[in-house]
């Protein structure tokens, strides 16, 4: 009886034809990131074998060979460039079969910037994954015809096979504890040494300033409100606030606001309005005084340049969006996003409920959030059960979905001031002051970081901003 072989199996040659069929493949993306690994000095290399990318990932031998030579170079703590990296294929005697010095230094010149170097990554990682399941179920219908070492056996070699494959794609993401204390240690000396201060983006509003420390990184932040109530106003008050940061030696934040409601040129009004304090209404029903035309010129020259930049296309879906976000954040690094409303974004399957609908949305703008390390400032609507019940509102009053207030970090509800703040008024009507402010209470629903508290604001319609009450002080 023949002897049986114990020996461990080698899986089939991935990049293999599966027949007559080409196997999953992406030459640019490979390309894109060989440029990138050339262009930054060795972070997408770094980068690279973090995720734990080998040459054999590649399709084209060409580009297997230069990546190892890319590693090769590290290894030695050589910096890797055009000449390092020709240099060393010259010595393994490969660099005619690369496609010689030519092809080394198009692929240098290939791309601007390495900001889709993580993304050409993915893209090489996955089809590299595609080619091993297809090899690999190819090679399990073989064995299954074959039938050779029994059923046991099969089921054994298959099961360990595809659980390599699957062990291999998941990128090793543990880190020591030692990192992220050390960046709560630093966040815990900037609060002791200036309390009051924002460590993100500055909101404009000092009571909420000192609950959230500023709108951080990778945060979903939901405004939500009835219509009227000045949820797009406080919106262009946080990104003012963003534009022109009281902080010694903080530059203007990167914003990309996304209006699905209001055009551009009703937005860009309201900011000049607004900055200029002129009163928006009499702006449209009368020619404006010397006074009022010179502050406007100011707000404009003011705003000129400054990195905000605004699509006010309608009925957009969240890829869409996304996709948007993605491609400007790979122009210049973006520090804040804003979405007026979450409840006019089109949903990607019509036929679905329309609850869950937006609970896509709100899951992919998370998602946003993190993927591009920026706050997301997403105004929502809320419906009229509050409004019905004669309460304040709460999380669960907005509208079509309960996933927002699960998947955002901060909620913040705008509403009219309280019966007590109203001083018992005998109806319910707004009563603005001399001024003409009207009372308003935003309401911190929920602060995943920190605590919760109701914040007294003035709304003033004319000009379209919130203000801060003299006699309100930082929470603390």
């Amino acid at each position: 009886m023949a002897e049986r072989s114990f020996q461990k199996r080698r899986l089939p040659d991935p990049n293999a034809p599966a027949g007559d069929r080409v196997p999953p493949h992406n030459l640019d993306a490979e390309r894109g990131l060989l440029a990138s690994v050339l262009i930054d000095g060795g972070d997408t290399l770094q980068a690279c074998l973090q995720d734990r990318l080998i040459a054999g990932h590649f399709f084209s031998p060409a580009h297997q060979d230069i990546f190892q030579a890319a590693i090769d170079l590290s290894q030695q703590n050589i910096g890797i460039d055009e000449i390092t990296l020709t240099e060393q294929l010259r010595r393994k005697g490969q660099l005619e079969g690369v496609g010689g010095t030519t092809y080394v230094n198009e692929l240098s010149s290939l791309v601007a910037s390495t900001a889709n170097s993580r993304h050409w990554l993915t893209i090489v990682r996955e089809k590299f994954f595609l080619r091993q399941l297809i090899a690999t179920s190819v090679s399990t219908v073989e064995k299954a015809h074959s039938h050779a070492d029994g059923i046991d056996r099969l089921l054994e070699d298959v099961e360990q096979a595809f659980f390599r494959i699957s062990e291999s794609r998941i990128a090793d993401s543990v880190q020591p504890v030692d990192k992220p204390i050390g960046e709560a240690m630093d966040l815990v000396e900037r609060i002791i040494h200036n309390r009051s201060a924002a460590s993100g983006l500055p909101t404009g509003f000092d009571g909420l300033d000192g609950l959230t420390f500023g709108f951080q990184p990778g945060q979903m932040v939901v405004v939500a409100a009835r219509p009227g109530m000045g949820k797009t106003s406080i919106a262009l008050n946080f990104i003012e606030a963003a534009l022109f940061p009281k902080r010694e030696g903080a530059k203007p934040a990167r914003i990309l606001l996304f209006s699905l409601e209001m055009p551009s040129r009703e937005l860009a009004l309201r900011l000049l309005c607004s900055r200029a304090r002129v009163n928006l209404g009499k702006l449209r029903s009368a020619h404006p005084d010397a006074q009022a035309q010179r502050d406007l010129v100011d707000a404009a020259r003011e705003y000129k340049g400054l990195p905000l930049f605004i699509d006010d296309t309608g009925g957009q879906t969240i890829l869409e969006i996304r996709a948007k976000c993605r491609r400007a954040h790979a122009r210049n690094k973006l520090d804040m996003i804003v979405i007026d409303y979450i409840q006019l974004i089109n949903g990607l399957d019509a036929g679905l409920p329309r609850e869950q609908q937006i609970a896509e949305v709100s899951r992919s703008i998370k998602a946003m959030a993190k993927e591009f390390e920026v706050p997301v400032i997403a105004l929502a609507q809320l419906n009229r059960k509050s409004e019905d019940e004669g309460r304040q509102p709460r999380m669960s009053d907005l509208r079509e979905s309960g996933s927002i207030e699960q998947d955002a970090d901060i909620v913040l509800l705008i509403a009219k001031a309280s019966a007590s703040d109203r001083k018992a008024l005998e109806n319910d009507a707004e009563v603005a002051d001399a001024n003409g402010m009207l009372l308003r209470e935003l309401i911190v629903a929920k602060n995943r970081n920190g605590p919760t508290h109701d914040i007294k604001l003035y709304f003033n319609p004319a000009l379209t901003r919130f203000e801060t009450p003299a006699r309100e002080q930082p929470y603390s």
